[in-house]
């Protein structure tokens, strides 16, 4: 029983995790996308981009903080949860987005 304890313990850290890391990426992107050459840049590359970059960074200073010995398979899981972390930043908004699109009041100049 306390094996399942740690192991949802350790899901919930994760989870967690590729949350805060999507809200970052989002707010990262959301800033620098209006950038004069990343303007050209579709968001969703952009968003790839900064989280290929963003997680193995995570990674590396988390295991700084907690003095962990940064091995391979850290920094390749860190990849593989960057395309998670992307998922997670890219469809947030994007979902957003569209409910606001249908959502909006568009005048369009009848009934006056």
């Amino acid at each position: 029983m306390e094996d399942v304890r740690v192991l949802m313990q350790y899901l919930s850290y994760a989870l967690m995790a590729i949350g805060v890391l999507a809200f970052v990426v989002s707010m990262v992107v959301q800033v620098i996308k209006e950038m004069p050459k990343l303007a050209e840049i579709p968001t969703n590359a952009v968003a790839l981009v900064v989280s290929l970059i963003l997680c193995p960074v995570a990674v590396i200073v988390a295991c700084q903080y907690f003095k962990i010995v940064i091995t391979w398979y850290y920094v390749f899981a860190s990849f593989i949860a960057a395309f998670i972390v992307y998922l997670v930043s890219t469809g947030g908004w994007e979902r957003v987005r569209e409910m606001w699109d249908r959502t909006l009041y568009k005048d369009d100049g009848e009934g006056e």
